[in-house]
């Protein structure tokens, strides 16, 4: 399939309300390059104008709109490229076609297909760092943006009492139900397509919060997300570049939440907050 990618310029302080937008539109996750170009993707070019029309219609400030068509690419299997088994603290991460080299201890067999989280992008390793560092036994977890479920599987298997796994993207979904199946977990993780911001809420109180999204996605959470969270419960934050921490952490302050840990691979960074 080919993609058009609609690259999106405005002013910083009206990111967060038009990455979130954007978001909701597509029902797919955005890229924040370091400039503070907004990239979002559409299927036809059709479909991209219809965007850029809608876009210009809701933008409180001047944009500007760039479209580009991506290169097909067969990514029915080209997302195999380069999976390893990884160990990320007491888990094990491993591809269905190497299961049987994975180590012993907890491990999460897994194939993300074309949903997000394979383990090899390193905000996800971020996430998966911190998510072993801070999950404990019988924890109740929600899973923003859960992609391919690795978060929600890998919590289960360190020791959660149940996840539940929120996705926009509903292609997301049932890649994320038959990782599960494979894992021997359907019976304490459950995900469902929709709204992070609408979903979160009614799972609350739980002990913590995945969100591995965008910074720009992540700061327009942030309410629901404290309001999800038991007091003194612990959200993991991650999709977010290095040069992205001193942005995100005043948000991250204001809202109420306090930073008790960190972690950094490949350029990405992540951080682990309490209520």
């Amino acid at each position: 399939m080919t993609w058009v990618a609609i690259e999106v310029n405005t002013a910083p302080e009206s990111r967060v309300r038009l990455g979130a937008w954007l978001v909701e539109q597509t029902g797919h996750a955005i890229e924040e390059r370091d400039d503070g170009t907004l990239v979002a993707y559409a299927g036809t070019t059709e479909a991209a104008g219809m965007l850029d029309r809608a876009l210009r219609g809701f933008a409180e400030s001047p944009v500007t709109v760039v479209h580009r068509v991506v290169p097909e690419v067969d990514w029915s299997t080209s997302w195999r490229d380069g999976i390893i088994v990884r160990q990320f603290g007491r888990l094990t991460l491993s591809p269905t076609w190497l299961a049987e080299t994975a180590g012993g201890g907890p491990r999460v067999i897994l194939d993300p297909e074309t949903a997000f989280g394979s383990g090899e992008h390193g905000s996800t390793r971020a996430a998966l760092t911190l998510l072993d560092r801070h999950v404990k036994l019988k924890d109740r977890v929600l899973d923003l943006g859960s992609g391919s479920g690795i978060l929600s599987i890998g919590a289960v298997k360190l020791g959660a009492a149940w996840a539940v796994g929120v996705e926009v993207d509903e292609e997301s979904v049932p890649v994320a139900e038959r990782n599960a199946e494979f894992n021997g977990v359907t019976d304490q993780v459950q995900f469902i397509h929709g709204d992070a911001a609408d979903v979160a809420p009614l799972f609350a109180p739980v002990d913590l919060v995945l969100s591995n999204i965008l910074r720009v996605v992540n700061v327009a959470l942030l309410p629901e997300i404290l309001a999800s969270l038991r007091p003194g419960g612990i959200a993991i934050f991650s999709g977010m570049e290095e040069p992205e921490e001193p942005l995100f952490l005043p948000e991250l302050s204001a809202a109420g939440f306090s930073v008790v840990d960190e972690a950094r691979d490949a350029g990405w960074w992540a951080v682990a907050a309490r209520r």
